[in-house]
């Protein structure tokens, strides 16, 4: 399975937990990116976090080193807490291009 599957079928498989309102991929200027929003603002469950680890994605937060506290936190989205990983397994991989 490459990468990009393996991943959308981790959020697919997210999406069926009560907890997550939606997970899905995205991408930076040059990573890609996992976003998980959660039904509560209590943080990342444990074992949702460690699942995520499993896969090689980390919070944005601590991988850009940004000095927030929560390691993945991006915000608030309606009802829903926003949470960004980095895909740390093809961080830089990816390229965007400036169309002038």
């Amino acid at each position: 399975m490459d990468r990009t599957a393996e991943l959308r079928q981790l959020a697919a498989d997210l999406r069926e937990r009560e907890v997550v309102a939606d997970a899905w991929l995205a991408k930076s200027f040059t990573d890609r990116l996992f976003v998980v929003d959660l039904t509560t603002d209590a943080g990342v469950p444990e074992e949702i976090r460690e699942r995520l680890h499993e896969h090689d994605l980390y919070g944005a937060n601590d991988v850009y080193d940004t000095g927030e506290r929560d390691a993945s936190f991006a915000g608030a989205v309606g009802d829903a807490t926003r949470h960004q990983f980095v895909d740390v397994q093809t961080r830089g991989d990816h390229q965007s291009y400036v169309v002038e």
